[in-house]
């Protein structure tokens, strides 16, 4: 039932990319969009400590002591839900799901064999080295395209520069994951530390917001009806990031890792072959299912030798 679990949890990132882009035509730019959606995971997680009894309180002498980096795990949240809000009507829900996987595991080994942001250091060893090789196989096999005469579209070449914004965006997801555990283990509680890094990654929000209106005027909106779901990018985020550190306590974090990128690449491939919540219909082949299935393997061996 755990792993079950978390494969639905896992389904719940492509879920809401698709729901935060949707959002972005409502409220004008994805800046935007991020904003609303970090507002309600906030609201979220302070109902949560209300109803737990735990309320919010933070040890200042303790986290006074702690480099300035502790507090930047918000951040880097922020550039890892807009990034995806702009990758998906460029590389659609399987690929925008795809390349932030390969960079949270390449920046989940250097995390691992550096010993960064105060984890516990772990060699890198022959059989992880050779699972960061298959995921990047893998990642090739997703995402290659070619056009007529068996050469590379123009098109799919200059798509290559977002791919890269996608891996680098998973690295800032991976640091997110590093800074918030030892954020965690300061503060003493999981959900505090959720709390803490929301509540840095809205302000960043708002401060940004700000200055672009300031400098852009209001984001164009699209007209029209938006359904209910529209909003719920937010309370998805929350979910996942609080179902992410209850698994890792259960499962380990090198599994909890390999079951929710099964949830999550499973998510982008039905999101995208059904052209669920607006997103743009790309049929699923063997080639990218292939694909995932090597990136899979590849991040067993990362993470579980």
């Amino acid at each position: 039932m755990t792993i079950l679990l978390g494969i639905l949890v896992g389904l719940a990132l492509p879920v809401q990319t698709s729901v935060n882009t949707k959002l972005r035509d409502k409220v004008g730019s994805p800046y935007n969009a991020s904003l609303v959606s970090f507002v309600i995971s906030t609201v979220f997680l302070l109902l949560l400590l209300v109803l737990t009894g735990q309320g919010f309180s933070l040890p200042w002498e303790r986290l006074g002591g702690e480099p300035f980096w502790i507090w930047l795990g918000g951040v880097c949240g922020v550039i890892f839900l807009t990034a995806n809000v702009l990758l998906l009507d460029r590389l659609g829900s399987a690929q925008t799901v795809v390349f932030p996987v390969l960079g949270q595991l390449l920046m989940g080994l250097l995390v691992d064999s550096l010993g960064l942001f105060r984890a516990q250091e772990i060699p890198l060893t022959p059989l992880r080295a050779a699972g960061a090789c298959l995921v990047l196989a893998g990642v090739v096999t997703v995402a290659w395209t070619k056009g007529a005469g068996g050469q590379e579209a123009p098109a799919a070449r200059r798509l290559w520069l977002w791919r890269l914004v996608g891996v680098a965006a998973g690295m800032f997801s991976a640091a997110q994951t590093a800074v918030n555990g030892h954020l965690g283990q300061v503060v003493g509680s999981p959900l505090t530390a959720s709390m803490v890094s929301f509540l840095v990654g809205l302000a960043a929000l708002v401060v940004l917001c700000a200055i672009l209106r300031g400098k852009q005027g209001p984001a164009p909106r699209v007209p029209g009806k938006y359904p209910w779901w529209t909003w719920t990018g937010g309370l998805l985020g929350a979910v996942y990031v609080l179902a992410n550190i209850y698994l890792s306590g259960i499962l380990g974090t090198g599994m909890t890792v390999v079951v929710l990128l099964v949830g999550a690449t499973a998510g982008g491939l039905v999101i995208d072959h059904f052209a669920l919540f607006g997103a743009a219909r790309k049929a699923v082949s063997l080639r990218r299912i292939l694909g995932i299935l090597i990136m899979l393997a590849g991040a067993a061996a990362i993470k579980l030798f």
